[in-house]
């Protein structure tokens, strides 16, 4: 069985980080949020490191959270609102892959292809770049299960786009092309092939003063950022309120069966 994170080192001092579930399109699974946290635990280490290309396998980034658990949440709720509601470091099991991404020194380029859809926009967000195809569908989707965005989204978003962009994208899941998305910013550029755009600049990147680019991307993540334990404290409380109450049920079955949900 093949790990679900794929850490890749080439020549030099760019390491690829890679989403490995082509067959399922890279949809997220619990275990795979814990590879990929190791993963960043393990490059954080790396001795002359100096960028990270973040990619998914078989053409697609990621399809999201895989329905397989979020259907299996639907049988232990107590237990999963128990485990969003603990942190460590200030985020809990779901955000601390996204929070380790963007804690790396070094820049992490997303290279975005096929689908990133809900938690695989989230980290791709996590990321410093986004490099994504001109055709490539990218969803904050998690409002089509009658939820909110959840894994890290806090300390990414509100640095990115006004507050009612992000609103709309968030409220109504609606999907866009690479090139909706850079009009939205929420990519950094277009690219035909995003994995090999993002691989050379990531060589660039580099080529640079390793130090001045770690102490730039310091520099510009304290100046932007909107980022604190209480952001990803209320995606935790929000979303727990939201699990399985009956709006959010009434949403799922809605889709499952094919039909309009009916909120009384």
């Amino acid at each position: 069985m093949s790990d679900p994170v794929e850490i890749r080192t080439q020549e030099g001092p760019v390491a690829e980080l890679r989403l490995n579930r082509p067959e399922k399109k890279n949809a997220v699974t619990l275990d795979m949020l814990d590879a990929l946290l190791a993963a960043c635990a393990r490059l954080a280490q790396e001795p002359g490191l100096r960028a990270v290309v973040l990619s998914g396998a078989g053409g697609d980034f990621s399809a999201g959270m895989d329905t397989a658990v979020l259907m299996g949440f639907a049988g232990n709720l107590d237990a999963v609102k128990a485990e969003m509601l603990a942190s460590r470091n200030g985020a809990n099991r779901f955000q601390a892959p996204a929070k380790a991404l963007a804690d790396l020194p070094v820049p992490v380029i997303a290279a975005i292809d096929g689908v990133c859809f809900g938690a695989g926009m989230q980290l791709a967000l996590a990321a410093d770049f986004r490099i994504a195809a001109p055709a490539a569908r990218l969803s904050i989707m998690e409002a089509k299960w009658g939820l909110i965005p959840d894994m890290g989204i806090s300390l990414s978003l509100p640095r990115l786009m006004p507050a009612d962009r992000a609103k709309a994208l968030i409220m109504t899941a609606r999907v866009m092309t690479g090139e909706e998305a850079l009009d939205e910013r929420l990519v950094t550029r277009l690219a035909d092939d995003p994995h090999a755009a993002a691989t050379a600049f990531a060589q660039e990147l580099a080529g640079q003063s390793p130090d001045a680019v770690r102490a730039a991307k310091r520099l510009v993540d304290t100046l932007w950022s909107n980022r604190s334990d209480e952001g990803l404290r209320l995606e935790a409380e929000l979303q727990a309120a939201l699990l399985g109450a009956a709006d959010q049920v009434e949403t799922v079955m809605a889709r499952m069966q094919g039909r309009a949900p009916d909120y009384g």
